[in-house]
């Protein structure tokens, strides 16, 4: 079986502008490539997992959602570490309009993407690693059983600590120590 490294995407791969869409305004966030490059070399594979309300909240579509995950994953791919999948969920279940206005397995803090990725590519969960900025992804992953719920919180961010998280990062060249520890 494999073992992953789970990513969400807003506030981890990049910085959270809100309801990033565009290429232009999505900014890779510093350490992002080392630390993936970091993983795949301890035996991870990686998966994004990510909440894209701003779909159903009709910001924009699921088109412009696959050509701006298209063009991350190339960048990936670019930097030496590749994007085994990309998993999402459009749902919002108070703020969605019409078929999207509805609660979803897959919606963080469910577990739903990560149990897809664990199936569809025999993962490990036992042995797999969430790294997310929010309490919802770190929820995620425990519903999922993920023992190691990593939360990104930057030295300036501001974010509440999710009473799940297991470490808390502060920078990716924190995050390759940790994945060095677990090896």
């Amino acid at each position: 079986m494999n073992k992953a490294l789970f990513l969400d995407r807003d506030g981890v791969i990049n910085h959270d502008s809100g309801y990033t869409s565009r290429k232009e305004d999505f900014v890779f966030i510093d350490g992002i490539f080392d630390l993936c490059r970091a993983a795949i070399n301890a035996g991870y594979i990686l998966f994004v997992v990510t909440n894209q309300a701003g779909i159903g909240r009709g910001f924009y579509t699921e088109t412009e959602f696959w050509e701006l995950s298209t063009w991350m994953c190339e960048q990936f791919k670019s930097n030496g570490c590749e994007i085994q999948e990309v998993f999402f969920c459009p749902f919002h279940p108070v703020h969605g309009l019409g078929s999207y206005k509805q609660d979803s397995y897959n919606r963080k803090p469910n577990p739903g993407m990560l149990l897809d990725a664990a199936k569809k590519y025999s993962v490990n969960l036992s042995e797999s690693v969430m790294l997310g900025d929010k309490d919802s992804d770190m929820q995620a992953a425990k519903n999922a059983g993920v023992p190691m719920r990593w939360q990104y919180v930057p030295i300036n961010g501001a974010a509440q600590v999710s009473l799940v998280a297991t470490n808390v990062i502060r920078s990716f060249p924190e995050a390759v120590q940790l994945l060095h520890s677990q090896a």
